[in-house]
Order: structure tokens, then C-alpha cells, then sequence
């Protein structure tokens, strides 16, 4: 499933009040150094990075699978391109 917006503001207070709780999801990103990274929301340092963006969807995939919640991936532009949804 495709999500794009163009309401950053508003995604960023979500993204923010989930910030440090069960809720916390996973965003598959770009990686000035690495190329792209598994970032959890309310952290400053990536859970891992990743050369290719298929191993960082991967491994998003699991964590949010694991956490039973859910991953963002975004584009090379950093715009929300697709999510998945782990939650029971």
C-alpha cells in the first residue's frame, strides 16, 4: 500500500507522541554514509544500516514484525512510499 503526504507537520507530532512507546514504528530510510537505515521513532541512532535499500526493507520488516507493529519505507527523497502493518 502506497502513502503519500504532503502534511509533514502533522505526520511529525504522530510520529513524535509514538515516539519511546509500544508504539514506536519502524522507518526504512536514506543513509548519508551507508546508503539507507532502520530507524525506530523516538531514536537518534539507526537500529542498522544497510548498502541496499532491499536488505533495510528486510530487516524493517522483521523488527516491525517482531514488535507486532509497523514499518514506513521511504523514498530516496524521504517521503513515506509504502507501509506494512505487524500489528495483531
Amino acid at each position: 500500500m502506497a502513502e503519500n503526504s504532503n502534511n509533514n507537520g502533522n505526520n511529525n507530532e504522530y510520529f513524535e507522541d509514538r515516539a519511546g512507546t509500544e508504539d514506536a514504528r519502524y522507518h526504512v530510510v536514506p543513509h548519508e554514509e551507508e546508503g539507507w537505515a532502520v530507524k525506530k521513532e523516538g531514536q537518534d541512532q539507526p537500529e542498522s544500516t544497510h548498502k541496499s535499500k532491499s536488505e533495510a526493507v528486510d530487516e524493517g520488516k522483521r523488527l516491525a514484525q517482531e514488535s507486532e507493529t509497523m514499518v514506513y519505507i521511504h523514498s530516496d527523497e524521504g517521503q513515506i512510499e509504502e507501509q506494512e502493518n505487524y500489528k495483531k
